[in-house]
């Protein structure tokens, strides 16, 4: 009897130091939106500046996802440029981008005597492929190897802070289809430092993330139920 009750113990022991191994990588997963440093110690310059730079190595392995900021560490002769559009990704051409899909962050008077040290934080707001270059010297900087392109995912989905206003907006009535509301496009924003912003995310999608979330609570309560049955 007494030999029963000892391997009940241990039994409930086990099962408790199962337990708490789980539930450090069940709260990991349920990460913050990130901050990532372009280039990392490098900062954000053409291969002319820093002969060793390769952004697209930096970026390959990487999990970026919506609502993340991209910080890029660079001069006031540098710019940032974020297109969606392979085209102007290709030809390293801000100047002559003709959709609204491309915003670029650069210095209001740029010097190549005269620099400063600027920071740009640019936030991940769209879902898939997304292409990074400089679009200073007419692209030059762009073709000396300040250039890359990610994949966004979606992830938590984006915080309420980088919506469009217009996505959040009720929809009109039918006496206001008339009329066309103007639509408002995020440009400068603060970037986030570990938010634990609730975001909901589309009723049509189920990621890979939630099924291990799933998996790992079930795996949980697994955990408790023989626990608590001996």
């Amino acid at each position: 009897m007494q030999q029963t009750r000892y391997g009940r113990l241990c039994l409930r022991v086990l099962s408790f130091s199962c337990l708490l191994l789980l539930l450090p990588s069940f709260l990991g997963s349920v990460g913050a939106y990130k901050n990532y440093t372009v280039g990392d110690s490098l900062g954000w310059y053409d291969a002319t500046m820093k002969s060793n730079v390769n952004y697209q190595k930096w970026a390959d392995g990487k999990n970026f996802s919506l609502g993340d900021f991209l910080i890029f560490n660079t001069d006031s002769n540098h710019s940032v440029v974020r297109t969606y559009n392979i085209t102007t990704y290709r030809l390293c051409d801000y100047d002559n981008s003709v959709d609204n899909d491309t915003v670029q962050w650069a210095y209001t008077n740029p010097s190549n005597t005269l620099t400063q040290a600027v920071t740009w934080a640019v936030p991940l707001l769209k879902e898939g492929p997304t292409f990074f270059f400089s679009g200073d010297d007419d692209g030059e900087q762009c073709q000396n190897g300040q250039h890359f392109k990610i994949a966004v995912s979606h992830g938590k989905g984006l915080p309420d802070s980088l919506k469009d206003p217009s996505d959040q907006a009720p929809a009109p009535n039918a006496a206001d289809y008339g009329s066309t509301p103007d639509t408002v496009v995020p440009f400068d924003f603060n970037n986030p430092h570990e938010q634990d912003t609730d975001v909901k995310k589309d009723s049509g999608s189920i990621s890979l993330h939630v099924k291990n979330l799933d998996m790992k609570l079930n795996g949980i309560l697994l955990l408790l139920g023989i626990l608590y049955m001996f």
